[in-house]
C-alpha cells in the first residue's frame, strides 16, 4: 500500500533561502539554509530541542571548483511518502516506510553547476544525500572531499571503533566523546590488516547517547558506487565531519552525472529500542531488482570451520596451519579439517537434527600459501584438495536433504577472484551449492586499495549481483559493512563485517558487552552471520595452556540466535560439544530463522538487549535476552502472545552460579504454561543470557 503526495514551492532564483520539513509525527524537525556565502547548512530538532547545531554540506572535487559555497536556490519541493513493503527475509513480514522529503535545486553561480540536496525526516531519525543531475556544465568528475558535518550538542557517551579503511574488526569502547582516541587501543587484538588514518578517526554505525537520556545514531544508507564514510571527531568540540576512504592515487569517488551520493543518516530518540528497531536503513534503499526470489531461503548450518580455530584440524592440507610460507607440493598430514571423510559426519549430523546446510573451508587447493605476502594467484576456487571429493560428497548430502555451502577465501586478491568469479559460480550450480561464504583476509589487490574504498564497495555489490544472476546466495566476511543494499539484491543474505564469534579463540576476544552493542551498530545495515553457538566456553578445554574463552555464559550463546538476527544461523561449536550437551542444544534445533514479527522489549546499548520474535507462519515466538559483564534481573509482560491462547514455555537460563568468566557452562531448563496475561522473570549471570522457546498448546 502506498501513499505519495507533493506541495510545490518554486522560486525565482535567489529569492528563498531557509527551508524546513518534519517527520510524519511532528516530533523531529530539519532546517536547512544557505549561508551568506551560499554555502548550505542544515540542522536538527528534536521535540523542539537541538540535536545536531548548524552543520555544513558540500563537495569538493578534483581538479573543479568546489560545490560548497556561491550556491543559490532553483526551487525547493516538499512532499510526503508512505508505503508498506514486505522484505524477502526479515526480522517482521511488513515493513513501514513513512517519511516526509524536501528536495532543494542549487545552482553555483559562478560555474552554474547544479546540485540537489534531498532529505527525508522519519519519526525514528533524518537522512540526506547529494544528488547530480545530468547537465553539460558537469559530466564526469572526481569527488577530492566531502564538507559533510554534525555538529553535536554536547558530551555524549559514545561507542566506537576506529576509522579503519581495511578493518571494522575491533572490539568497541565506550567513552565519553572527548575521550576518542585511536592511539590509546590496544592493537593487540587479532586483527591482521590495519589502517588507522588518525588519531581521532572513527567508525559508522556511531552509537551515542547523551547526558539528558537522548540516543543518536550516525550511519549512512544505500553505498553504492561510492567509498565508505567513516568520520573525524573534533574532540573538543564535539563535532564531526565525513571522511571518505580514498583509492590507491588518493582520490575518493569518480562519477559521472545523473548519480547520487549514499544517503547520510542520523537517528534519533529517547527510547533506545527504537534505535535497535529501525528499519531506516533499509528503506533508504531501493526496491528488490529480483523478480523471482523463490530460491531465496533462511538456513542453519553446521561446519567445518571453529574446529581449525580451536586447531583440532587445519584449512590446508599438509596441516601445517602457516599460511605464507609453503613451497613443495603438499603431502597429506592427517590434520586436515575438509576431508571427505568428515564432511560426511556433519552432513549426518545436519540431516539427523534439522539443519539445512553444511559450510566446509578448506575444501579447495592453496591453503599452503595464501596469506600474508601480498600474493595475486592463490586459489582457482575450483580445484578441490584430493580427499575431498566434491562429486560424491554433494550427491551424499542430496541424498539427505542437506544443502552444501561453498566457500570461497579471496586472501584479498580480488583481481584473481574476479577472473574466477563465473567458473566458480558454474561449479556451485553443477552441485547444487544455493550459498557462498566469500572471505577477504589480508591486503587487497588490487594493490594500494583498501576494503572500504570505493571500488572495493563497487566488487562487493558486483559479486551480489553476479551471484543473482546464478540464483546463488552472498555471505561475506571481510567486507565493508552492509548499508541495506540486501534489500535491492535480497540473496545478500549475511554478511559479517564486525568483530566475530571467533575472535574468542584465539585472540584477547570480544567483551561481554559487545553482543549488546553489535545490535545498535552493525546490525543495521544487514544481518551478520556471527556464528553463536558456542558451548566449550573455554579453550583450555582443547590445549591447558590455552586462556582463551568466550566471553559470555552457554546460556547468553542459545540467546544470541534471537538477539542477533540473520536469516543464516550457524551452530559453530564441535559436533561432540551439542552430543554432550543435548538439553541445551534443543533450542538451537528449534529456533526460527525467518519472522512474521519482532519485538524488541528492553534495550540499552553496552548493557543489555531483551528480543521476542514469532515464526514466519507460525503461532511459536522466540525470546532471547542478554547482559554485558553486570548481572541483571528484570520481569517480561508477555503481552506480545496472542491473546486467548496458552503455550509452552521453555526457559533456558543461567544457574544461579554462573558466569561468563569462572562458571560460564552452568545452566538450567525449566518449563511452564504461559499466556499474553503472563510475566517471566529472567534472571541473568554476569555475561550471561536467556533463551525461551514459546509453542502453542492446542
Amino acid at each position: 500500500m502506498r501513499y505519495l503526495f507533493s506541495v510545490f514551492f518554486v522560486f525565482a532564483t535567489g529569492l528563498l533561502h531557509a527551508q524546513s520539513v518534519q517527520s510524519p509525527s511532528g516530533k523531529i524537525a530539519l532546517n536547512f539554509k544557505l549561508g551568506t556565502n551560499g554555502q548550505p547548512f542544515y540542522s536538527v530538532n528534536y521535540k523542539n530541542k537541538a540535536v545536531v547545531l548548524e552543520s555544513a554540506l558540500g563537495i569538493k572535487l578534483k581538479e573543479k571548483p568546489a560545490l560548497g559555497a556561491n550556491f543559490e536556490i532553483l526551487t525547493s519541493k516538499t512532499s510526503s511518502f508512505n508505503e508498506s513493503w514486505k522484505p524477502v527475509l526479515g526480522e517482521q513480514s511488513s515493513i513501514k516506510n513513512h517519511y516526509n522529503e524536501l528536495n532543494v535545486s542549487l545552482i553555483n553561480k559562478e560555474t552554474k553547476v547544479k546540485m540537489n540536496i534531498i532529505f527525508r525526516v522519519f519519526d525514528e531519525g533524518v537522512a540526506f544525500r547529494y544528488d547530480f543531475p545530468k547537465q553539460a556544465e558537469l559530466n564526469y568528475f572526481i569527488i577530492s572531499d566531502e564538507v559533510t558535518q554534525f555538529n553535536l550538542i554536547e558530551n555524549n557517551k559514545v561507542f566506537w571503533i576506529p576509522g579503519d579503511f581495511d578493518s571494522n574488526e575491533y572490539e568497541y569502547n565506550e567513552t565519553s566523546f572527548s575521550e576518542i582516541d585511536n592511539s590509546k587501543i590496544n592493537m593487540n587484538n587479532g586483527i591482521g590488516v590495519k589502517s588507522i588514518p588518525g588519531k581521532y578517526m572513527v567508525q559508522t554505525p556511531l552509537m551515542m547517547k547523551s547526558p539528558s537520556g537522548l540516543y543518536l545514531n550516525i550511519f549512512e544508507a544505500a553505498v553504492v558506487n561510492y567509498p565508505v564514510m567513516h568520520l573525524n571527531a573534533d574532540v573538543t568540540n564535539y563535532k564531526l565531519k565525513a571522511e571518505l576512504v580514498p583509492n590507491a592515487i588518493g582520490d575518493k569517488a569518480y562519477l559521472q552525472t545523473p548519480c547520487v551520493s549514499p544517503w547520510r543518516t542520523i537517528m534519533i530518540s529517547d527510547d533506545a529500542r527504537d534505535i535497535v528497531a529501525s528499519k531506516m536503513i533499509l528503506n533508504l534503499n531501493e526496491p528488490s531488482k529480483l523478480e523471482d526470489t523463490s530460491w531465496i531461503k533462511p538456513m542453519k548450518y553446521v561446519g567445518i570451520w571453529w574446529e581449525m580455530h580451536v586447531e583440532k584440524s587445519t584449512w590446508d592440507y599438509a596441516g601445517s596451519q602457516n599460511a605464507t610460507n609453503f613451497a613443495d607440493v603438499p603431502k597429506a598430514s592427517g590434520k586436515h579439517g575438509a576431508t571427505a571423510e568428515n564432511t560426511k559426519r556433519y552432513i549426518d549430523f545436519a540431516a539427523k537434527n534439522g539443519f539445512d546446510g553444511v559450510l566446509v573451508e578448506g575444501w579447495n587447493v592453496g591453503w599452503e600459501d595464501w596469506n600474508g605476502n601480498w600474493k595475486e594467484e592463490v586459489f582457482d576456487f575450483t580445484t578441490p584438495y584430493p580427499d575431498f571429493d566434491i562429486a560424491a560428497l554433494s550427491a551424499y548430502a542430496k541424498e539427505k536433504n542437506v544443502k552444501m555451502i561453498m566457500h570461497h577465501e579471496t586472501s584479498g586478491s580480488v583481481s584473481n577472484y574476479e577472473r574466477h568469479l563465473d567458473r566458480a559460480f558454474d561449479l556451485m550450480k553443477k552441485y547444487e551449492y544455493p550459498a557462498v561464504k566469500s572471505g577477504y583476509v589480508g591486503k587487497i589487490i588490487p594493490r594500494g586499495e583498501f576494503h572500504d574504498g570505493q571500488s572495493m564497495v563497487n566488487h562487493f555489490n558486483f559479486v551480489v549481483k553476479r551471484a543473482a544472476d546464478y540464483k546463488i546466495m552472498i555471505n561475506s566476511h571481510e567486507s565493508s559493512r552492509p548499508t541495506g543494499f540486501g534489500r535491492t539484491y535480497p540473496n545478500y543474505i549475511a554478511a559479517e563485517a564486525a568483530r566475530g564469534n571467533e575472535f574468542n579463540a584465539w585472540s584477547v576476544g570480544n567483551p561481554p558487552m559487545h553482543e549488546t552493542i553489535l545490535p545498535f551498530t552493525r546490525q543495521l545495515g544487514g544481518p551478520m552471520d556471527y556464528t553463536p553457538g558456542i558451548f566449550e566456553i573455554k579453550m583450555s578445554y582443547y590445549d591447558k595452556n590455552k586462556t582463551e574463552q568466550v566471553h559470555t555464559t552457554l546460556a547468553k550463546q542459545l540467546a544470541l540466535y534471537v538477539t542477533m538476527y540473520s536469516p543464516l544461523q550457524m551452530a559453530a561449536d564441535l559436533l561432540e560439544n551439542y552430543e554432550k550437551y543435548p538439553d541445551a542444544f534443543q533450542f538451537i534445533k528449534d529456533v526460527e530463522t525467518d519472522w512474521d514479527e519482532s519485538k524488541y522489549l528492553e534495550a540499552e546499548p553496552g548493557d543489555y538487549l531483551t528480543v521476542a520474535r514469532k515464526t514466519k507462519g507460525k503461532e511459536t515466538w522466540f525470546l532471547g535476552a542478554i547482559t554485558d559483564e553486570n548481572a541483571r534481573t528484570s520481569e517480561i509482560k508477555l503481552d506480545f502472545l496472542t491473546k486467548g491462547k496458552k503455550y509452552k514455555a521453555i526457559i533456558y537460563e543461567d544457574a544461579k552460579d554462573a558466569d561468563w568468566k569462572n562458571n560460564p557452562i552452568a545452566y538450567k531448563i525449566r518449563t511452564m504454561t504461559v499466556t499474553s496475561k503472563s510475566k517471566i522473570k529472567l534472571n541473568l549471570a554476569p555475561g550471561g543470557g536467556t533463551a525461551i522457546s514459546f509453542e502453542p498448546i492446542n
